[in-house]
């Protein structure tokens, strides 16, 4: 599970005159992220942001569900876990803020990238050293899958 904002994002938004949202979206989390769900991983977007464009990226990144506009986080991941047949304990939540508190809590794995707020960074089995937008999920994935043996075995054990 992906927060957006803080995470995925350093957090910053522009807003053009028209009133258009503009975030920087770190191009090795999203190499990460497609190469996660091609190796089987059920990935999911959770965010308060309402930003088509937010929607937009992750669809082309193969994101399963990713949601708009989420203010109470816990109830929807219930229904994930339920509907996908997950257990929390089998889950990975990458936060940076209150709204991800609870989730965070309940799951067997909670992240905090490096500049996340004081109450996740304590609740957090792993803090980054990277602030949101700078790779976390990039880091994170690669670890899980490495531990899983999945990351780019066929090209790493290939000798030239």
């Amino acid at each position: 599970m992906l927060d957006v904002d803080g995470v995925l994002t350093n957090g910053d938004i522009l807003v053009t005159d028209e009133g258009s949202q503009l975030r920087a979206f770190n191009v090795k989390d999203g190499y990460a992220i497609q190469y996660a769900i091609k190796q089987g991983l059920d990935l999911f977007v959770i965010t308060g942001a309402k930003s088509q464009g937010v929607k937009l990226r992750f669809e082309g990144l193969g994101v399963k569900e990713t949601f708009l506009g989420i203010s109470d986080k816990w109830t929807l991941l219930q229904q994930l876990l339920e509907k996908y047949n997950h257990n929390p304990t089998d889950v990975l939540f990458i936060g940076d803020d209150m709204p991800d508190y609870v989730c965070m809590q309940q799951v067997g794995v909670a992240v905090a990238p490096a500049d996340a707020v004081e109450d996740i960074k304590k609740i957090s089995d792993y803090v980054s050293k990277l602030k949101g937008g700078e790779g976390v999920a990039r880091e994170i994935l690669e670890k899980m899958l490495r531990l899983q043996g999945k990351w780019h075995e066929d090209v790493l054990t290939t000798s030239v």
